[in-house]
């Protein structure tokens, strides 16, 4: 963790979905990024009335430390975003980082749930490998649930019904509050995540809650887990605020 500011170049822009840009950027320096998956940058950004700053989870796969990605959903309005979907391959920015304690931790013996809205799924596509490896060394069943509108939002999607090809162990479930496809993928489900969550036969003695994005979603889910006697440890959080 740095607080001392580096510069970073864009060396890649693209739309994951309708509503979200991902930019990858590489250090001016040509240094290699340490962080852990799941943690995130703040960007600081010129803005027409001073500094900017903006933090965003790292999304980048495992296996390029030389590039970190990080997704932004589109907002009317907003400061930051307006400036950083206006940017172009070799445009520069400002940043310190990495931060964050949303990481994954040796839970000898446990299950996971992964709950995330929109962007909030970002750090779990880091872990993506980190994910598997556990996969492939324990017993442990691992659910993730992302929460989007439409089949048309769903962020890295692919990635996380890769993973469920390849473990059947790994569960990924699309919770969609508008419209399902037609007809609806196996993978979908129709409502939102806290409506969901709420369903599932969850175990404070053999799982441990990973909670990401929206803050309504995060403390109706809180609430509920706490209701069941988990305790606070095993509920891991990281609540998405909204700025213009």
């Amino acid at each position: 963790m740095t607080h001392d500011l580096i510069e970073l170049i864009l060396t890649n822009r693209r739309w994951v979905t309708p509503r979200v840009l991902e930019l990858t950027f590489g250090r001016a320096d040509g240094q290699v990024f340490s962080y852990i998956p799941g943690q995130f940058m703040t960007l600081h950004l010129d803005g027409p009335d001073g500094e900017i700053r903006r933090s965003y989870s790292i999304a980048s796969r495992d296996g390029a430390p030389d590039r970190i990605a990080i997704a932004l959903t589109q907002v009317t309005g907003g400061r930051a975003t307006e400036i950083l979907t206006r940017l172009e391959p070799s445009d520069r920015v400002r940043a310190t980082g990495p931060f964050g304690r949303f990481i994954l931790r040796e839970d000898t013996g446990m299950d996971y749930l992964l709950a995330a809205t929109g962007t909030g799924v970002s750090p779990y596509r880091a872990m993506l490998g980190s994910l598997e490896r556990r996969l492939d060394t324990s017993t442990c069943e691992i659910r993730l649930l992302l929460g989007v509108r439409n089949p048309e939002e769903l962020l890295y999607g692919e990635d996380f019904l890769a993973l469920a090809q390849r473990s059947p162990r790994f569960r990924f479930e699309a919770c969609l509050s508008r419209t399902l496809s037609d007809p609806p993928a196996p993978h979908e489900r129709k409502g939102y995540v806290q409506e969901i969550l709420k369903k599932l036969p969850l175990d404070p003695a053999r799982h441990i809650v990973y909670l990401c994005g929206n803050p309504d979603m995060i403390d109706t889910s809180l609430n509920h887990l706490k209701g069941l006697g988990f305790p606070l440890p095993s509920i891991r959080r990281e609540k998405y605020l909204s700025s213009n």
